[in-house]
C-alpha cells in the first residue's frame, strides 16, 4: 500500500509529497517544511481525497504562495496545492467566464481580452491565483476581484461543493467572510465582464505591466504589498515618511523602491521577514498612530 493510499485510504489520482520545502512554493522564497502536500490531478481528485481525510488534519490551500509567509518552523498537515492543478478556464453559454482558483490572475486576463472581454485587465496585476484573489478581494488600480463575480464554488473539508453568491459573505476592502462560519475553501467562480474591444484590453494589459515593472522591485522575491491601505492613505506613503525605506532585518529589507514592499535579498529566514514587517508595523504606530494591517498571511511554526 503507498503512502497515499495509507492517509486517506480511498483511490486517487493526484500526488502525495512529504517533508516539502515551503521556501520553494513561495514569492518569498523562504519559510519551513510542510509534513505532506497534495496536489490533485482534477477537482473531482480534490473532493475525493477530502472526502476520505480524517478530521483533525490541518489544511492549507496554496495558489503561487504570492501572498503567504511560512514561518521556519514549518507547518503540521497538508498543503493542497492548487496552482497548475485547478486549472480549467473557458466560456460559459451565458458569456460569462468560468475560471478555477489555480488560475493565475495574467491568464485569466489574457483569456478575457481574447474574447473581446474588458474589465479583466488588473488581474494581470496581481502575483497570485484566483483562489486566493476571492479569499482577500484582492485588487489593484482601482478595481477588486469581487466587483466581477457572479457565483462562486466552494468545498469543505468534507469534499461536499457550495456554490455561493456575494450575499453569502461580507465582503470589505481586502477582506471576505462567510456571514456563517464554515471551513471552505474557493475552488472555482463564473466572473462577468463587458464586452469590447480585445486589443484594447490587450494594450491596457500591458501599459498596467509595465506601470507595475517600474513601480515595484520584481526584481527580488516578494509578495506584493505587505500592509493594507488606511483609509484615506496609503502604507507605503507612511512607511516612507518615517525613514522605513531600506531598512533590514537579516536578509528581508523593506523596498526601496515601494515602501510597501518587504524583499529578501538572498538569504533571508521567515523569521527575518516577519520581525521586519511587526518592526515597520510598531514604528508607523509610533510615529504616526496609524496601526496597519498585514496583507499577508502568515502562517506555521516558529522554528
Amino acid at each position: 500500500m503507498t503512502e497515499l493510499q495509507h492517509f486517506v485510504d480511498t483511490p486517487l489520482r493526484g500526488t502525495m509529497s512529504l517533508n516539502v520545502p515551503m521556501r520553494k512554493h513561495t514569492s518569498w522564497r523562504a519559510g519551513g517544511m510542510a509534513e505532506r502536500m497534495y496536489r490533485p490531478a482534477d477537482l473531482d481528485d480534490l473532493l475525493a481525497f477530502l472526502h476520505g481525510l480524517q478530521p483533525d488534519e490541518p489544511l492549507y490551500a496554496v495558489g503561487l504562495g504570492s501572498n503567504l509567509l511560512v514561518r521556519d518552523g514549518g507547518l503540521r498537515g497538508t498543503v493542497l496545492m492548487l496552482h497548475g492543478t485547478l486549472s480549467a478556464l473557458h466560456l460559459e453559454m451565458d458569456g460569462s467566464v468560468y475560471a478555477e482558483a489555480g488560475v493565475p490572475g495574467a491568464k485569466l486576463a489574457r483569456f478575457a481580452a481574447l474574447h473581446n472581454l474588458q474589465g479583466a485587465e488588473f488581474f494581470a496585476g496581481i502575483p497570485g491565483t484566483l483562489g486566493g484573489m476571492l479569499a482577500m478581494n484582492a485588487g489593484c488600480y482601482g478595481s477588486e476581484t469581487w466587483e466581477k463575480v457572479l457565483r462562486v464554488q466552494t468545498v469543505d473539508r468534507r469534499g461536499e461543493v457550495h456554490v455561493r453568491t456575494a450575499a453569502d459573505y461580507e465582503i470589505g476592502y481586502r477582506h471576505i467572510a462567510l456571514h456563517e462560519a464554515s471551513e471552505e475553501w474557493f475552488v472555482a467562480a463564473w466572473l462577468q465582464f463587458s464586452k469590447g474591444d480585445g486589443e484594447s484590453a490587450r494594450q491596457d494589459i500591458k501599459a498596467l505591466l509595465s506601470k507595475r515593472l517600474a513601480s515595484q522591485p520584481l526584481n527580488l522575491p516578494n509578495a506584493g504589498s505587505v500592509f493594507r491601505n488606511p483609509q484615506g492613505d496609503h502604507a507605503a506613503r507612511l512607511i516612507e515618511q518615517c525613514g522605513l525605506k531600506g531598512k533590514r532585518i537579516g536578509g528581508a529589507k523593506v523596498s526601496e523602491k515601494h515602501a510597501n514592499f518587504i524583499v529578501n535579498t538572498g538569504a533571508a529566514t521567515a523569521a527575518d521577514i516577519e520581525d521586519l514587517i511587526n518592526e515597520v508595523q510598531a514604528t508607523v504606530e509610533h510615529k504616526t498612530g496609524v496601526k496597519l494591517h498585514p496583507e499577508v498571511r502568515i502562517i506555521g511554526e516558529a522554528a
